[in-house]
Parts: C-alpha cells; sequence; structure tokens
C-alpha cells in the first residue's frame, strides 16, 4: 500500500505545479500538457503488460523493480534540465507506475482469506482514493514552499521504504513461461494510447474539427476491432478473454468504469471552482476538498467490517445513493455562499465513495478463478483510468461550451427595464461605466452556472448506474477454492 499510495499520489500532486515548470523549463502551455500527457499514454499502455511480466518474472520480482523504477524516475524528473528529458523521465515513471496497482491489489486479494477479503480490499481503496484528494493539496504547499521540483523528490523517501518492506516481506510466486503476443499487446496499445491521447487533447483541438482527433478515434476503434478478434481466434491471446466469462467481473468494469467518470470529474472540478470564482487560495482549497478524504476513510473503516455480514449489492447502492445526493446538493452552489455546503457535500461524496468501492472491489473479483487474477486486476486499474479520463473530458467540454451558452442566455435576460439594473446604473455613474462590471459578474455567474450544469450531468450518470448493481451475483454460494487454485494465488 505505501507504492500504491506513491504512484496514486503522483497522478495529481504535479498539475498544480505545471505553471512554474512551464516557466523554468521555457515551454509553452500546449508543451508543459505532455508532462501530464506523457505519463497517461504510458501508464495506460504499460498497465496490460502486468500480468505477463507476472508469469515470466515472478511478482516480487516485477513488484520490486517497478518501485526502483518509479523512485529513479522520480528522482530524474526532479532533476530534469529540459521538457525533452522531463518527458522522457515520466514515460519511465508511467510505465512502472502502471505496475504497481494491479501488483499490489491482486498481492492482497492472494495474502488474505475470503472472508478478510472486505477489510483488505478497505484499506487497498483508502490508499486508492487518498492520492487524488491529498495531492493537489500536497503539491501546492510543496511548490510554494520549496519549489515544483519536491513534488517529485518527496516520493524518494516512499520509495525507499516501500522497496525495503516489500523486500523484507514480499513472498515469492510460481513463475510461469508463456510466450509473449506482440501483435495482440500492439493492437492493444495502439487503441488504449490513441483513446487516451483523443481524450486528452481532444478540448484543446476543438474535438472533432480537428483531423488529429479523427485520426485519434480511428486508430481507437480500428485497434481495439483488431484486438478482440486476435483475442477471440488466436492460441496464445495477450489476454485470456476467458476471464470474461464471469458475470461478476463484467459487471465490475462496467460499474468501475461510472465510477471513473463520477469520482474524477468532481476532484478535477472543484479545485477551479473554489480558487477561480470563490477566490481562495490553494491551501484553503486543499483544506475545503479535506472532508471528502475523511469521509472516503470513516467509510472504509465501517465498510470493510459491513461486507461480511451484509450483501454487498446493498452497500454499493447505498453509497450509489449518497454519492448521487451529495451531487444533487452541489448543483445548488452559488457564488456567495458559505463553505459548510461544500463542506457537507464533501463529507458525504466521499463517504458514499467508500461503500461503492470496497464492496465492489471484493464482488468484482470474488467469483474469477485465481489464475486471472493479474491480468483482472491490471484490466481493472485501466478500465478506471480510462473512465477517470472520459470523466475529465466529459465535464471539461461540458464546462466550457456551457459557459458560452449560458453567457449568451444572462445577455439576452439583461434590459433596461429591469429595476435593479437601472439602479446599478445609476450608481455607477452610467452605462458605460459600469459596462466592464456587468460583463464580469455575467461571466462569473455563466461559469458558475456551467459547474452547476457538470454536476447536475455526475448526478444523473451517478443514478444511472445503479440498475447494473443488481447484475452483481452474491458470492456466499460459491464453491471455495481448490488446491491447485490456493497454491497457484499462494506460490507455494
Amino acid at each position: 500500500m505505501v507504492a500504491v499510495v506513491m504512484q496514486v499520489l503522483d497522478t495529481t500532486i504535479a498539475n498544480v505545479a505545471l505553471p512554474h515548470m512551464r516557466a523554468s523549463l521555457g515551454a509553452s502551455q500546449d508543451e508543459i500538457n505532455w508532462v501530464l500527457t506523457s505519463y497517461i499514454v504510458a501508464s495506460a499502455i504499460a498497465t496490460p503488460l502486468t500480468g505477463w511480466f507476472s508469469d515470466r518474472i515472478g511478482r516480487r520480482t516485477l513488484l520490486l523493480g517497478a518501485v526502483v523504477g518509479f523512485t529513479v524516475a522520480s528522482l530524474l524528473c526532479g532533476i530534469a534540465a529540459n521538457l525533452t528529458q522531463m518527458v522522457l523521465y515520466r514515460v519511465i515513471q508511467g510505465v512502472c507506475g502502471a505496475m504497481l496497482v494491479p501488483l499490489a491489489q491482486a498481492t492482497m486479494m492472494d495474502i488474505n482469506p475470503r472472508e478478510k477479503l472486505g477489510q483488505s480490499m478497505a484499506i487497498f481503496g483508502a490508499g486508492i482514493m487518498f492520492g487524488p484528494i491529498i495531492g493537489p493539496t500536497l503539491g501546492g504547499w510543496l511548490t510554494e514552499t520549496f519549489n515544483w521540483r519536491a513534488v517529485f523528490l518527496v516520493n524518494l523517501p516512499v520509495g525507499i521504504i516501500a522497496f525495503v518492506m516489500l523486500f523484507a516481506l514480499m513472498p515469492n510466486t510460481v513463475i510461469k513461461i508463456r510466450k509473449f503476443d506482440f501483435f495482440g499487446f500492439g493492437m492493444l496499445a495502439v487503441a488504449v494510447a490513441s483513446l487516451q491521447m483523443l481524450l486528452d487533447r481532444g478540448q484543446g483541438l476543438d474535438w472533432f474539427e480537428s483531423p488529429e482527433i479523427w485520426l485519434y478515434l480511428l486508430l481507437s476503434i480500428s485497434g481495439l476491432w483488431v484486438f478482440v478478434i486476435h483475442c477471440f481466434t488466436s492460441s496464445n491471446p495477450f489476454i485470456d478473454m476467458a476471464m470474461f466469462k464471469d458475470r461478476n467481473f463484467v459487471t465490475g468494469l462496467v460499474l468501475i468504469f461510472v465510477t471513473g467518470i463520477t469520482l474524477f470529474s468532481g476532484l478535477a472540478l472543484l479545485p477551479p471552482m473554489l480558487q477561480n470564482l470563490m477566490g481562495f487560495p490553494v491551501i484553503e482549497t486543499g483544506f475545503l476538498m479535506g472532508p471528502r478524504g475523511i469521509g472516503t476513510m470513516l467509510s472504509m473503516v465501517i465498510v470493510g467490517r459491513l461486507v461480511g455480514k451484509y450483501d454487498p449489492r446493498i452497500l454499493i447502492i447505498a453509497g450509489t445513493l449518497l454519492m448521487g445526493y451529495s451531487l444533487y446538493m452541489m448543483t445548488q452552489f452559488t457564488v456567495v455562499m458559505s463553505t459548510t455546503p461544500i463542506v457537507v457535500s464533501g463529507l458525504l461524496q466521499g463517504f458514499g465513495m467508500g461503500f461503492v468501492f470496497v464492496p465492489l472491489n471484493s464482488l468484482a473479483f470474488a467469483t474469477i478463478s485465481s489464475k486471472y487474477r493479474v491480468e483482472a486486476t491490471s484490466m481493472f486499474s485501466l478500465v478506471r483510468n480510462v473512465g477517470q479520463g472520459v470523466g475529465i473530458s466529459l465535464v471539461t467540454t461540458v464546462l466550457a461550451q456551457m459557459q458560452v451558452i449560458n453567457y449568451g442566455e444572462l445577455a439576452e435576460r439583461l434590459t433596461l427595464d429591469s429595476g435593479p439594473l437601472r439602479d446599478f446604473i445609476a450608481a455607477g455613474g452610467g452605462l458605460q461605466n459600469v459596462a466592464g462590471a456587468l460583463s464580469g459578474m455575467m461571466t462569473q455567474q455563466a461559469a458558475m452556472l456551467a459547474f452547476l450544469d457538470d454536476f447536475q450531468l455526475m448526478m444523473i450518470v451517478t443514478f444511472l448506474s445503479l440498475p447494473i448493481v443488481f447484475l452483481l451475483r452474491s458470492p456466499k454460494n460459491k464453491a471455495p477454492p481448490t488446491a491447485e487454485e490456493r497454491a497457484h494465488a499462494m506460490g507455494e
């Protein structure tokens, strides 16, 4: 979990440091975004490789190597002299970091008996949720207190601790030699990388007005189509499609995709709203985001004990309803309000996240054979990350478009027949004197309405996911694992 927190934290901690990095590295606004894009694309491509490498060299060796690689890459990012070096080191960091989460999740499932699976997934979920929530705050504090290089160098002591603990405690696993399906991996890499590039660059290129975005779309669809056909027809496919026969696993993939959309889009929306519209400084914004993390931690402590006693599907439904209600509260935000609604809605949303994430992780892998565990957790991480990318791109696009639409609608309704407007103009010394102030107020209100439109969209997506929960099966009647499966899982 130390390794997981280090990797997940790094997905968001660098975001707030981008303006400082841009000035230091002499990059343009478009160029500096490659610091984020390179990491995301490299991580997406490397995630499906985890299962094959784990079988080929052993889970212990791979996890230790990934920790070393991620830590060294973090050091190199912290001392990078130009943008080219930074992007190269971020690619290495993304490749190594992609393997940490699925390996850690598979290991925690293997070393815990089924009755303690809920508690172990609660610990795992706490790490997954902790990083994105604390990342922007920690990154802002490190950047302001020291400089942008500190957001990478902070990984060094954490990486060393993770390596020492894993080296001392990590059990060995069985090594299974299997051929590498270069063609299958190549097609999947093309599909995933193209999709990530489409999501990351779409808004900046005005989406399908750009030939580049059409190219990404065609490559993504073509790569995925060829990959699926190849996996069904090849004698040695890159991913064994048999694991997709498990209904719980497939349903879990759909639900974690939706959760990725709603969870990370909210984390992407709140900081700019709090800072740009409400005028909160970076540190105070971090404190206002804190209750979401507190709610998540509290719920995971509780739900880890409830998973074994109650039907996990009921817990997922309860968490989804809480998240939906918190998003409804966020649709009532205004530019001038106290911090109480922000804190309460964040606390409820975090509480709901824990009730969704922990039982969903338990149910998704409850009925799947242990021999697919690393590949399955890799696919689970990949789908969650794709959902995250889709969610952020979706809310960013809606925010930009609705801001323009809302401004036009406000301007249409602003007439001189309005008594308050006449009073405002008179107090300001005439229409010419207050025109700039009026435009600024309308821009602010249009932006706030656009944020509310996004919150409403996320609320609808959340509630629409509820029927999918009923496709999950309870694992209570599943036969215990065979001796062969237990030996494969534990490496004994």
